[in-house]
C-alpha cells in the first residue's frame, strides 16, 4: 500500500500532539482498516474525515469506533483498549476478544499506529517495557498488532524527558517486534524505516536534515 504525505507545518515550532495526530490521519489511505494504540495514537481518531471511509478497530472487540467521547457522549460501557470512552459510527460491530485478535494476527488490518519507547533505524520496535525494576510490563496486544498489521506506524515524542533520542541504532529495551515499523511520526520529523536505515519524509520548517542527524545521532538518507 502506498503512503501519501500531507505536511501541515506552518511555523518553526515543533508540532503539537493534535497537529501531529492530524498529520497521521491525513496520511492514512482511504478505505483502510486501522488500529490506534494507547496514548498519542488515540488522538488520530479525532481527525479522520468521513470521506476517508476509515474503519477503526480496537482490540477489546469493536469495529467502527469513532472519535473520543466527550460530555453527554460518554458511555461507561463503550471504551477502547486504553479504557478511554469512545463513540461508535453507523455500522459499528462488537465481537469476542478472540475474534478481535484473529483480525490482528490474520493480516486484516492495513495500519496500526502505536506509541514507542524506542524504534531502531531498521524498524525494530520497543514499546512495552523499559526494563526498569519498578516498571509494570504490559505488552497487551502490541506484539500482535506490530507483526500482524500490513504496516506499523509509530507516533511519539522524538526525545525522552532526559533529552535522549527515542530513535536509536539498536533498541536497548525489550523488543515488541523486529523490523516491523514502516514510519515514525514525531513533533520534529517524519521518517521511514528501511533495511538500510532511516529515510527522511518530512521536517518541520526551520530544521535542517543535518540538525536532525545531530539530534538523533544517526545518518538519514534524503
Amino acid at each position: 500500500m502506498s503512503i501519501q504525505t500531507a505536511s501541515i507545518q506552518t511555523s518553526d515550532a515543533p508540532l503539537g500532539r493534535d497537529d501531529l495526530a492530524r498529520l497521521v490521519a491525513r496520511d492514512i489511505k482511504p478505505g483502510s482498516f486501522v488500529n490506534l494504540g494507547i496514548g498519542q495514537p488515540t488522538l488520530v481518531s479525532n481527525y479522520l474525515e468521513p470521506e476517508q471511509n476509515i474503519t477503526l478497530h480496537t482490540e477489546n472487540g469493536m469495529l467502527g469506533m469513532g472519535p473520543v467521547a466527550e460530555g453527554d457522549q460518554i458511555d461507561g460501557d463503550l471504551i477502547n483498549a486504553g479504557k478511554i470512552p469512545v463513540t461508535e459510527l453507523p455500522g459499528a460491530s462488537y465481537f469476542h476478544h478472540a475474534d478481535s485478535f484473529a483480525i490482528m494476527r490474520g493480516g486484516h488490518l492495513d495500519i496500526c499506529v502505536l506509541g514507542a519507547f524506542q524504534v531502531s533505524a531498521t524498524g525494530d520496535l520497543a514499546n512495552w517495557h523499559t526494563g526498569a525494576p519498578d516498571a509494570i510490563p504490559a505488552v497487551g496486544g502490541a506484539m500482535d498488532l506490530a507483526i500482524g498489521a500490513k504496516q506499523t506506524w509509530v507516533m511519539m515524542d522524538l526525545l525522552t524527558k532526559k533529552g535522549e533520542s527515542k530513535i536509536v541504532e539498536r533498541c536497548t529495551y525489550p523488543l515488541t517486534g523486529i523490523a516491523c515499523v514502516k514510519r515514525i511520526y514525531t513533533e520534529l520529523c517524519t521518517l521511514e524505516c528501511t533495511p538500510q536505515g532511516l529515510k527522511l519524509v518530512d521536517l518541520v520548517d526551520g530544521l535542517t536534515q543535518a540538525e536532525l542527524e545531530r539530534i538523533i545521532n544517526l545518518p538519514i538518507a534524503a
